[in-house]
């Protein structure tokens, strides 16, 4: 198949996003809405094109897991439909007046939410987030300028084709939506160089996409980074709740970026505490430093390495250490975390609010499973990613964080002296 060049499919995104920048919310909303009609009429069409991309990934011999988050079935799609239509009701974030104030030479001074132009998704074999981007991107007020991967090309146009129809339906531009074709290497350096196109690039994937970006990208960015987030099980904490919160976090779904990957707890309550915990987590690996192997015993947990304490495993595999101290919990996530989510499990206030103000990430949470850093959980309705760096925004993303802020001002003819 004859793919356009880069180039080219970058200045059509940009002409687009001048368009829907300017097009009403309702307009934008009325787009979401006919693209999750019609995802919907062509199930038929979006499917077939999905099972020639399971076909040539199963015949390659790729891993179970990753068949299953290329597959699309009646029910998924009918998933990226509603997706499109939940973010078509969410408050629109355009033209929001985040602050204003009034100068002593009476220039009236606003900040107003404003569209980032066009957003770059560089994503790897989900063809469910090429709606759900898009439908994030054009509510904001931006293009979607999507760079799937080889493994879901055939699926990854079908649902563009049919996202682009809905565009059209509602009079936006076709291009608000667009997606590269070319899906070699080469081409996702040159994506990630679009310099003058691409306002701000995400990338959602695993390690080495997010390393390539690292080591190639010369437009601005958001890091979907790792999650090698932490429970810590305090000397104050209540550890009937402690065992919940722990299950939950490490096993109701290990493959996700906000699952648990290691456990800390206090040496007050490590002995009462380990068992009962490697017996509720039931089913998952355990490797531990030397006193929680003393306690649990090495015929359920093998020793630790650094290198396990800094991993993010994606699966049912748990780092464990005892801490004597609030300090040294502190300090071992400094040392090892990812900047994603970290949780305290404690009844003591004063410790709460320490590990609050000392944990340096995205995401800190008090008695509660690290799994609600989300956006639909954060009640945002939808996300784009989670942040793990500091700079335009932090956390999970949402409509919010795909606009960047316009300072407003109006005068009466003053002028500086």
């Amino acid at each position: 198949m004859v793919t356009t060049a880069l180039p080219e499919l970058g200045a059509r995104a940009k002409a687009a996003s001048r368009i829907v920048a300017l097009a009403s919310s309702a307009q934008r909303d009325d787009a979401l809405r006919a693209a999750a009609d019609l995802l919907v009429d062509r199930t038929a069409e979006i499917l077939a094109a999905n099972r020639s991309d399971v076909d040539r990934a199963t015949a390659a011999g790729t891993s179970p897991t990753v068949i299953d988050r290329l597959r699309l079935n009646g029910d998924r799609v009918e998933a990226m439909a509603g997706g499109l239509r939940q973010v078509a009701g969410l408050a629109d974030p355009v033209g929001e007046v985040v602050g204003g104030w009034v100068r002593p030479n009476g220039l009236r001074i606003a900040q107003v939410r404003v569209p980032l132009g066009v957003v770059g998704i560089i994503y790897e074999n989900r063809p469910n987030v090429t709606s759900d981007a898009a439908g994030l991107c054009v509510k904001a007020g931006n293009a979607a300028f999507l760079r799937g991967s080889s493994a879901a090309i055939d699926s990854n146009r079908a649902v563009a084709a049919v996202l682009r129809d809905g565009m059209a339906k509602a009079g936006l531009p076709d291009d608000a939506v667009v997606l590269v074709d070319d899906v070699s290497r080469e081409s996702a350096v040159e994506f990630m160089q679009l310099r003058g196109v691409i306002d701000c690039l995400i990338p959602r994937g695993g390690k080495s996409l997010i390393e390539a970006i690292l080591a190639n990208a010369t437009v601005p960015y958001v890091i979907d980074g790792d999650g090698n987030c932490h429970v810590y099980v305090d000397a104050a904490a209540d550890l009937d709740m402690a065992l919940d919160i722990v299950v939950n976090a490490k096993t109701q779904r290990p493959s996700v970026c906000n699952a648990a990957e290691s456990l800390l707890v206090h040496a007050d309550v490590a002995a009462a505490f380990l068992p009962r915990a490697a017996a509720a987590l039931d089913g998952v690996e355990l490797v531990g430093d030397a006193a929680s192997v003393a306690i649990v015993g090495s015929d359920r947990m093998a020793p630790a390495t650094d290198d396990d304490f800094g991993t993010e495993f994606l699966d049912l595999k748990m780092s464990v250490a005892v801490v004597p101290s609030l300090d040294a919990a502190v300090a071992h996530i400094t040392r090892f975390g990812s900047g994603h989510t970290e949780a305290i499990v404690t009844r003591d206030l004063a410790a709460a609010e320490r590990f609050t103000r000392e944990v340096d990430a995205a995401a800190v949470i008090v008695n509660a499973s690290t799994r609600f850093t989300d956006g639909e959980e954060f009640g945002f309705g939808a996300e784009i990613g989670i942040s793990t760096q500091k700079l335009h925004a932090r956390g999970p993303m949402g409509l919010r964080e795909l606009t960047t802020l316009k300072y407003v001002v109006h005068g009466e003819g003053q002028v500086r002296a």
